[in-house]
This record gives structure tokens, C-alpha cells and sequence, in this order.
């Protein structure tokens, strides 16, 4: 290539060249709700109010972004429970705030069960939000749950998790899975749902890496277990809409600051535009201690 083709050549690719300017308009707050109902337990119910992207976060923002005093009902088709509203300490000074079952009002409180639809009502500042779930039945539950040494790992006191389980044949069942490790709470797999699209009706092994607090993800290291840990982990058969919720979820947290990840929407199952999902799950336990 010639001296004046190769100056062309630069041209026109500099030419190519466009800068792109993102105009982030501020956007109105909209409700977020973190609902969930479990087979043994009582509702939690969470509402707060989306922040703007260039909110600062602090414990006072934070604090205040719960939505207070609103009506909250919640029915097992049989009988429609007025929620109450909580608080606990989110910080020195400051509370969080969720709705559960009304201590006063026993008569028509319930804990969740399995093989049961669900229906939630909100009322906040004139509004009305619905939403439904269902705790399915316990379809998948493993068959084994047992650790590994890590391979290659100078640490030999360092595991995998490992579980055997069943699939029932038929498409159709879908699991969200979490750990808790000694006295810390449970946390969900940085991937914790997953469908039998590709295991349908067979009998397989498969790793659960230790679930993570999104706040503080940890290290590859931190994400194993070491010998000797008491490690529970919960294991919920969930329902389509609640497994298409956290999927997004998840691939969209995953994404984030990636700019060649794939454009992803959330899908929650709030209506009138709100945020967020209500949750069933059938919850399955196991603790071991790790040899």
C-alpha cells in the first residue's frame, strides 16, 4: 500500500468515528415491591421506592425510600389477611420497614402451604397493585447433598458443594436454590434459579457454588466452603413467574457495567407499572457439616 492509500485508509476509518452523548433524564419514582410467601411461614411483604441513577445511597436515603402506611391484603382464596406494618433498626438513627401478619388479628392470618395460589393487594397513595403466586409442590428435592476437595486448590481443607437429584419427566419445574454457612444468614447462588429443560425426566450431580450477599460479593475463594463449616442449604421448588423474575434479575445484575452484554429487561409480576415480584416458594432444608 502505497503512502497516499495508507493516509485514506486512516481518513475514512477516523471518519467512522461518532461520539454518543446519553441524556439520563431523572424519572419518577416508581413502588418496588419484594414479596415472598413460604410453605410453613408467614408473609414479608417490602415496599420501597426506586432511587434515580444518580442518587447518592446513604443510610438516610436508604431509610427513607421504604414506603410507610400503606394497605396491604394478601389471600389463600379462602381467607384475606390485612397485613401490618414493622420496623427494625437499619442503622443508628435509622429503620427499615416491611408488612406480616398482624399479631392482633389472628382469626384470619395464615401461614403459606404447598400445592396454594396466592393473591397480593397494595394501596399507596391512590394507587391499587395486584399481583398472584403459588407455592408449588415439592417435585425436586435432592436425593444427596455431599462436598468435594477443590482440585488444584494448596488449601486442602476447601469444598464444593455437590447435590444428586431427580427430575420428574415433564417440562415444567423450576428451583431457586440458597446456602447459609454456620451463623450467616441465607444468601441465593450468584445463579440461584434454574429450569429442567436440559435434565427433564434424568437423574444428575450438580455444583452449587456458595450463595452471595449482592452487597458484598466474595472473593473465589470466599465462595467455597472450608471443612468443618455447618452449611444448610434451602431448596425451593418455584413457580414460572417467579423463576423468569430472579433469571432476569440476575442476568441484568450480571450485566452491569458489561457494554457488550445483551439489553435485558426485568420481569416482574406487579401490575399498574410497579417493581419487583411476589414470590412463592417450597422450601426443602438440609444441614450437614462439612467433612
Amino acid at each position: 500500500m502505497n503512502k497516499l492509500m495508507w493516509v485514506l485508509s486512516i481518513l475514512m476509518l477516523s471518519s467512522c468515528e461518532k461520539n454518543i452523548n446519553f441524556d439520563l433524564n431523572e424519572s419518577s419514582p416508581t413502588l418496588v415491591v419484594d414479596a415472598q410467601i413460604e410453605n410453613g411461614k408467614i408473609p414479608i411483604v417490602v415496599l420501597t421506592k426506586s432511587q434515580s441513577y444518580f442518587a447518592q445511597i446513604s443510610p438516610a436515603i436508604l431509610a427513607n425510600s421504604f414506603v410507610r402506611n400503606a394497605e396491604v391484603y394478601i389471600s389463600n382464596g379462602n381467607l384475606t389477611h390485612k397485613l401490618k406494618e414493622y420496623s427494625y433498626s437499619l442503622a443508628p438513627g435509622f429503620s427499615a420497614y416491611y408488612y406480616s401478619i398482624d399479631s392482633s388479628n389472628l382469626s384470619t392470618a395464615f401461614e403459606g402451604q404447598l400445592n396454594t395460589n396466592y393473591t397480593l393487594e397494595i394501596i399507596t397513595e391512590g394507587k391499587q397493585y395486584d399481583a398472584t403466586t403459588f407455592i408449588p409442590a415439592l417435585n425436586i428435592v435432592p436425593d444427596s447433598m455431599y462436598f468435594k476437595k477443590v482440585p488444584l486448590n494448596p488449601d486442602t481443607t476447601k469444598r464444593l458443594l455437590f447435590i444428586r437429584a431427580t427430575d420428574p419427566p415433564g417440562l415444567g419445574n423450576y428451583v431457586r436454590y440458597f446456602t447459609q454457612k454456620n451463623s450467616n444468614p441465607f444468601f441465593p447462588g450468584a445463579n440461584s434459579v434454574f429450569n429442567d429443560e436440559v435434565i427433564d425426566g434424568t437423574t444428575y450431580d450438580f455444583q452449587l457454588p456458595q450463595g452471595i450477599d449482592k452487597n458484598n460479593p466474595p472473593t473465589e475463594e470466599e465462595n467455597l466452603f472450608t471443612k468443618s463449616d455447618i452449611v444448610t442449604l434451602k431448596f425451593c421448588n418455584i413457580n414460572k413467574s417467579t423463576y423468569t423474575f430472579w433469571n432476569t434479575w440476575e442476568f441484568a445484575y450480571q450485566s452491569i457495567g458489561n457494554p457488550f452484554a445483551q439489553p435485558n429487561k426485568v420481569i416482574g409480576n406487579i401490575s399498574n407499572g410497579a417493581l419487583g415480584a411476589f414470590c412463592g416458594y417450597a422450601a426443602w432444608y438440609k444441614t450437614v457439616i462439612v467433612q
